[in-house]
């Protein structure tokens, strides 16, 4: 019973470096991995009682990775045990713990990775003794260790090299360490009593899900903003490729098999150029188009590094006869890259989270649909349709593609229908066009011709084929589009976006079914009042008036026209409403120049951008135009505080200056009252004071007393001393002693005191 619960326990993997691109995948794929129920042994009840029961899983993952193990379980789906940066001794200790220990090198450009590979597989030989059970060990390799290694045909063009060539391979001097470690593995095989069952799994160069080696061809195929992808060097050397889930379905294989062989290649069927690859690739994605440059400029550009550039500079035809003749692999691209492009683009897609934005504005004339569309094209890096301008385009293709119409011939009926000039003279006549586009457009032109005769516009069921096809092109696809006002009606709307094969199938639903890959996914009704709108065309200037054909007359016409298309039964808002893509509604009746509240109001309800973001070249346009902005704050910000203190200054200037004033008054109006309060007492003392004082002076001055202030305040005294003067004659003293002068007298040894009141 013990051993049974023994090897019914999943079987714990390590795996190295799980953040990174192809130890990601693997980890994921061998986390999903379930318990194979044999049925040898086991009766029809033992099957059915298994099948009721929930999946088990196989492996149990545990890994390591630079990332903290909380924001890699954000970016995983599967369960795993994750370490982040164990020391070599903390290492050692959860590989001894492990029944599989798979290390990946495939991607590893520094000889760090082979570093730690390289201890792991001594430290686990060191500690083989204590094993309770055999041990696997799988080196997850490249094949640039077969980089310079020669058919043994070297004169057949079609000669290949397989797994038995193994010990010839030769590697690029960069790959030297590669070399020697996978030769350290296949040494374990030699070992007597050896518990660890070691591999060498070579791997092809790995594509799938986000890319990694040929994410550059991806990238610039899908960003459309070169109209030729390079391809540096000629491109025709032949590249061994793997997809990554491909390659975990190989080690998957190796862990349950356990095959004889002891050295794998691990490629698929495919046997394709460079420039295959990038070709189908742009084709896909971008313009279908190559421009070959010379190949040192893959790195002097920074479009690869070395190593990168070393292994898609590759040639070599492998064959994998193992994986084929001895493994049960689930392929899922087994034919390559080349043959599966649709889905492989899909996943790539998928992965990088490039979703297509595609929104339609509807609204009355004078509105401002396209100037928003306009805004919202730059924000999102998205495509601006408009039916005049496609139409235009195709017709100038057209034009540039047949020789029975000249330009002059064409451009004025052009005029007149689409009410504006054509904006591209004819495409250069040396652009080559094979026998059937000259045919088609020969075709298309006398159609228009034809149909502009008679009613003098193009036919309706031209303009919807012209826009379908803008509508599926690789731009649109790729980033999506602002569709900019048309269509107008529900019946226009269910001929452009309506699925006709889906349709078929499902008309017993009565329910309208669209295109997916071209139908909007956000639709936006701006409005406003028709007196707002008026005013508002009544204000364009006299260019705008004619480059938007905003008359009185006409504009008045369409809005009326818009106002009855939207009333009807069955407008094309309702066309969406059907599918269940319910308009938004947004307000535009006041004057915002900018439509900042409404563009704020779309990318709220529709997203973040779902691209790359910006270019190299726009980031440091941004980054300038950042810089100019904080600048320009900084010196709005100093030229405020400038002009606060400047004002805070010259308020306490006229403060100091009133305050002055008011104290010159204050001052004033105190010298005015006491002069006014002092004028009573003035009057007083020169009655009644002066003049017996000025008496006292005079006979002070000439009786000179010997206290001349009791003299003066006390006039009995100084009637007493005048007329003891008098009477003693001009022998005697003219002042008589304090202590004899009536009024004073000595109290304990003080000094006199006046007994008398005083005059004052």
């Amino acid at each position: 019973m013990e051993d049974k619960k023994q090897r019914n326990r999943p079987k714990r993997i390590f795996i190295n470096d799980i953040h990174k691109y192809s130890s990601k995948y693997i980890a994921q794929f061998l986390a999903g991995c379930n318990v194979k129920e044999s049925s040898e042994d086991e009766g029809s009840e033992t099957e059915a009682a298994s099948s009721s029961r929930p999946a088990q899983p196989a492996f149990e993952i545990v890994g390591t990775s630079l990332d903290s193990p909380e924001q890699e379980a954000k970016q995983r789906n599967f369960p795993f045990k994750l370490y982040c940066s164990p020391t070599r001794d903390e290492l050692l200790q959860v590989l001894l713990q492990c029944d599989v220990v798979v290390y990946n090198i495939s991607e590893s450009l520094t000889k760090q990775e082979i570093e730690e590979a390289t201890w792991a597989i001594t430290a686990l030989q060191a500690e083989m003794d204590s094993f309770q059970s055999r041990k696997m060990f799988i080196l997850v390799s490249t094949v640039m260790t077969w980089a310079l290694t020669k058919p043994r045909d070297s004169e057949d063009p079609d000669a290949f090299l397989t797994e038995e060539d193994f010990r010839r391979r030769r590697q690029l001097p960069k790959f030297r360490d590669h070399y020697r470690l996978e030769n350290d593995v296949l040494k374990l095989r030699k070992v007597k009593k050896c518990k660890i069952l070691s591999y060498v799994v070579a791997s092809g160069l790995q594509y799938g899900k986000e890319e990694n080696l040929f994410h550059y061809f991806f990238k610039m195929s899908w960003l459309m903003r070169l109209p030729e992808v390079p391809l540096f060097g000629p491109g025709t050397n032949y590249v061994p490729m793997i997809h990554v889930h491909d390659l975990a379905g190989v080690l998957q294989n190796v862990i349950e098999l356990k095959p004889r062989s002891k050295y794998i290649l691990a490629v698929d069927d495919s046997k394709n150029t460079l420039e295959e690859v990038a070709k189908v690739i742009s084709e896909t994605l971008g313009s279908g188009k190559l421009r070959k440059v010379p190949e040192d400029e893959a790195t002097s550009t920074a479009a690869f590094q070395p190593e990168e550039w070393a292994c898609l500079s590759i040639d070599l035809r492998l064959e994998a006869f193992i994986i084929k003749d001895s493994f049960n692999i689930e392929w899922r691209y087994e034919d390559g890259l080349v043959s599966n492009i649709e889905s492989i683009v899909e996943e790539f897609k998928e992965a990088r989270q490039l979703l297509p934005v595609r929104i339609f504005l509807f609204g009355p004339p004078a509105v401002g649909k396209t100037t928003v569309a306009q805004k919202l094209c730059h924000l999102y890096k998205i495509q601006h349709i408009t039916i005049n301008e496609v139409t235009e385009e195709k017709v100038t293709h057209w034009v540039s593609g047949s020789a029975a119409y000249s330009q002059q011939e064409l451009r004025c009926p052009l005029v007149e229908i689409y009410g504006k000039r054509f904006k591209k003279a004819i495409v250069d006549a040396s652009e080559h066009f094979s026998e059937k586009e000259v045919a088609g457009a020969q075709a298309a032109l006398d159609n228009i011709k034809e149909h502009w005769e008679i009613n003098g516009q193009l036919p309706e069921h031209q303009l919807f084929e012209i826009l379908q096809e803008k509508l599926n092109s690789n731009p649109c696809r790729n980033q999506g589009f602002v569709l900019d006002g048309f269509p107008n009606t529900y019946d226009q709307a269910k001929s452009i976006f309506s699925d006709e094969d889906a349709l078929d199938q499902d008309r017993r639903f009565q329910q309208p079914v669209c295109n997916q890959e071209i139908t909007p996914e956000h639709i936006f009704v701006l409005d406003g009042p028709d007196d707002f709108l008026i005013k508002r065309v009544q204000g364009l200037p006299q260019s705008a008036v004619e480059r938007t054909l905003y008359t009185q007359e006409e504009f008045l016409s369409r809005l009326q026209r818009y106002r009855q298309l939207g009333a009807s039964y069955d407008s094309v808002v309702d066309y969406f409403d059907e599918l269940e893509i319910h308009p938004e509604y947004i307000d535009v009746s006041t004057a915002d120049p900018e439509y900042r509240n409404v563009v704020k109001t779309i990318t709220e309800l529709v997203g973040q951008p779902k691209n790359y973001g910006l270019s190299p070249e726009e980031l440091e346009q941004e980054e300038r135009r950042l810089k100019e902005e904080e600048d320009q704050k900084l010196a709005l910000e100093a030229a405020e505080r400038k002009h606060r203190n400047e004002v805070a200054l010259a308020e306490m200037a006229l403060q100091y200056e009133q305050w002055q004033k008011d104290l010159v008054e204050v001052k004033s109006q105190e010298e005015e009252l006491e002069e006014a309060l002092a004028l009573p007492l003035r009057n007083y003392l020169m009655k009644n004071v002066i003049p017996p004082l000025s008496e006292a002076l005079l006979d002070c001055s000439k009786i000179k007393p010997e206290d001349p202030v009791n003299f003066l305040v006390l006039p009995h005294c100084r009637a007493r001393t005048i007329s003891l003067k008098g009477e003693a004659g001009a022998n005697q003293s003219s002042s008589l002693p304090v202590q004899d002068i009536p009024g004073i007298r000595r109290q304990s040894g003080l000094e006199p005191q006046l007994l008398a009141t005083p005059l004052l």
